[in-house]
């Protein structure tokens, strides 16, 4: 026995010897390679203690504390790189720099951040966003993907990633979409379930989480067939530590509320009202606020007696190059907030601190602070958000709204350009609707409008003939021809009906765009089905945009090639571009109120709350395409 004990313990001796020595000598075991965030940390800490060189100084400004709402005046950013090392007191740092910046009698601010924003929707490809939103002071955006996802989801988050990879100072964080398809009976160029967005978590560590859940009723309603993918999608977040977006549109009713935050949604950035503002924060929702409502719920938020504003930021969600380069992009929501009685310093941390908490991102941007990127807006009046310079990632980028760098150009891939899959050339035979009997000589046929509601659709008397169902031959009822033509799957496949109030009064006239929130497909308003074939067709050839038609001829076009959604162009050739197109579409009538309702048209085909009664793409369940999104009720276009 004693000999057995002896033996065993020669051995474990042996065992622990020879562990000891490859632990030792680093044989059998992997080295560990340090990453490139972590080099990068490592000279921070060397250069905050002054024992590396910095490369920039900038010195003198009174800088915003957003951790404290305060101001310290005379204070010293050093820069390392793209990172800040060391804020404090002026010449009280022990290091040497290459460069130091007087930046006496400015205010510095951290670079501003959207907290939910489509680039989509500026019709500007990344590397031209930063041309348009970098001079307004914006350093970084959440992205929110779900626009070139339903294009393209399996490159979206590639696409949006490419900016980084050629050193494009905007820095963009995106977050797969939910709403990819947008709903369970839309079938786009994209689909995300449970493997694919924990896949997409896993991609990098810039993708932050899950876009806007805006197919409300497959959340809280068991019976929809898109019940089970959108439990999964959360529940991928979840177990990948992404933060989950909501979208809680017209939603007023307390015990939607609460169950809108039960379900984990975190964020609602559709508020319109006070009341329903204060409804949602005081239950925890992140509110993401754009300037259309501000002047109504800032003031609401204050006689209510808020006292911390770090569960809000300000966002823009959606706008157009052409009202950007009006109106502002980050700063002027900024402005907005102020003006609607925010708190200067709270305004700032609403635009930088708070929407990178809420990200998880705090580590990286949203404040002068050590570690973070070195996004630093200089201002000569904080009140007025009068930006003077901008730097981010460390260089000076723009100056007196200007920019001061040349912006890398990226070469998009086929994937991102050749994107309009229609699959055939389309005919007028694909936009008649014939009526059910030929013998009849009128039809009831379902009825729309933009931005409708209503539980039920409307209805029309329409007359019919030869079979063919007409718009209205008298002209009084402002009718229109409204097509969904899918672009997606090959496919040719187009849905119409009749829609009131929006489209071309002259006849033989048609409009089309590849912008349809969110299914992307194309959509089509004409007063002829000839114009309407032709203007799709001609949206197809261009690889998206917007055309406009009349009497057989192209009348003006607007070319958005990347993705159907964007142009890789400059700000404003973009800009003037789509205001020539709106000259253009002047010279002819339009029903409702014209020009400003097409426009809006590229929203009126969305299909989340709190719309109901829709227009999709035909498909097996509902060949008329014309759908109830809440139940999947199906319902025929005339009978």
């Amino acid at each position: 026995m004693i000999r057995k004990l002896v033996t065993l313990f020669l051995v474990l001796l042996v065992v622990g010897l020879g562990f000891l020595t490859s632990t030792v000598l680093g044989e059998g075991v992997a080295p560990t390679v340090p990453s490139e965030e972590v080099i990068i940390r490592q000279h921070l800490v060397l250069t905050a203690l002054g024992r590396e060189e910095a490369d920039l100084i900038i010195r003198g400004a009174n800088v915003l504390d957003v951790h404290t709402l305060t101001w310290k005046h005379d204070q010293e950013i050093v820069i390392k790189g793209e990172r800040i090392a060391w804020v404090g007191p002026s010449n009280v740092w022990p290091g040497q720099a290459k460069k130091i910046i007087d930046a006496y009698g400015f205010y510095a601010v951290p670079g501003f951040g959207e907290s939910h924003k489509h680039i989509e929707s500026s019709h500007l490809t990344p590397e031209y966003e930063a041309e348009l939103v970098l001079p307004d002071g914006t350093t970084w955006i959440a992205e929110a993907t779900h626009e070139f996802g339903n294009v393209t989801g399996e490159h979206n988050i590639e696409f949006w990633l490419m900016a980084r990879e050629v050193g494009l100072p905007l820095k963009i964080f995106p977050h797969p979409g939910s709403a990819i398809p947008p709903t369970p009976f839309e079938f786009t160029g994209g689909y995300y379930g449970y493997e694919e967005i924990k896949e997409l978590m896993k991609y990098d560590p810039w993708v932050i989480g899950l876009g806007e859940v805006m197919d409300w009723p497959s959340v809280w309603n068991p019976k929809m067939p898109g019940y089970k993918r959108m439990w999964e999608v959360i529940q991928a977040t979840w177990e990948s530590d992404g933060v989950i977006e909501g979208h809680g549109s017209r939603m007023f009713a307390v015990n939607d509320i609460n169950a809108f935050a039960a379900a984990g949604l975190s964020s609602d950035h559709s508020v319109r009202e006070g009341p329903e503002a204060w409804d949602k924060i005081t239950r925890g929702i992140f509110l993401q606020l754009k300037p259309g409502c501000m002047p109504k719920v800032i003031p609401y938020l204050k006689r209510n007696g808020i006292s911390d504003w770090s569960n809000i930021a300000v966002t823009t969600d959606d706008r157009d190059a052409d009202d950007s380069l009006r109106l502002g992009t980050m700063d002027y929501n900024i402005r907005v907030a102020i003006d609607s009685g925010v708190p200067v310093e709270a305004a700032y941390a609403m635009g930088s601190l708070y929407p990178a908490r809420h990200w998880h991102l705090e580590h990286l941007v949203g404040s002068i602070a050590p570690g973070r990127y070195a996004d630093i807006v200089l201002l000569r009046k904080p009140e007025t958000v009068d930006i003077a310079q901008v730097y981010a990632n460390g260089k000076l980028v723009a100056k007196d709204g200007q920019l001061v760098i040349e912006l890398p150009k990226i070469d998009w891939p086929d994937w991102a350009t050749d994107t309009m899959n229609v699959g055939k050339k389309l005919t007028v035979e694909d936009f008649i609707i014939e009526a059910p009997r030929p013998d009849q000589k009128t039809v009831t046929a379902a009825l729309l409008e933009p931005f409708y509601f209503a539980p039920e659709f409307m209805t029309v008397e329409l007359p019919v003939v030869d079979g063919i169902v007409q718009r209205d031959l008298k002209g009084e009822g402002e009718i229109s021809k409204f097509a969904i033509v899918d672009r997606h799957n090959g496919t040719g496949a187009v849905a119409k009906m009749f829609w009131q109030k929006v489209g071309p009064k002259t006849s033989d006239t048609a409009v089309a765009s590849s912008v349809g929130h969110d299914h992307h497909n194309i959509w089509v308003l004409g007063s002829s089905d000839e114009a309407m074939a032709l203007a799709a067709n001609r949206l197809a050839e261009i690889g998206g945009g917007w055309v406009l038609v009349s009497r057989g001829k192209i009348i003006d076009e607007v070319l958005y090639e990347v993705g159907g959604l964007m142009s890789a162009r400059p700000p404003e050739e973009v800009a003037e571009d789509l205001a020539q197109f709106w000259v253009s579409a002047e010279k002819f009538e339009w029903f409702g109120t014209g020009i400003p309702q097409i426009k809006r048209q590229i929203f009126a085909t969305l299909t989340c709350q709190p719309w109901k009664w829709v227009l999709v793409a035909p498909f097996e369940g509902c060949p008329s395409g014309f759908v109830n999104v809440t139940n999947g009720e199906c319902n025929p276009i005339v009978w």
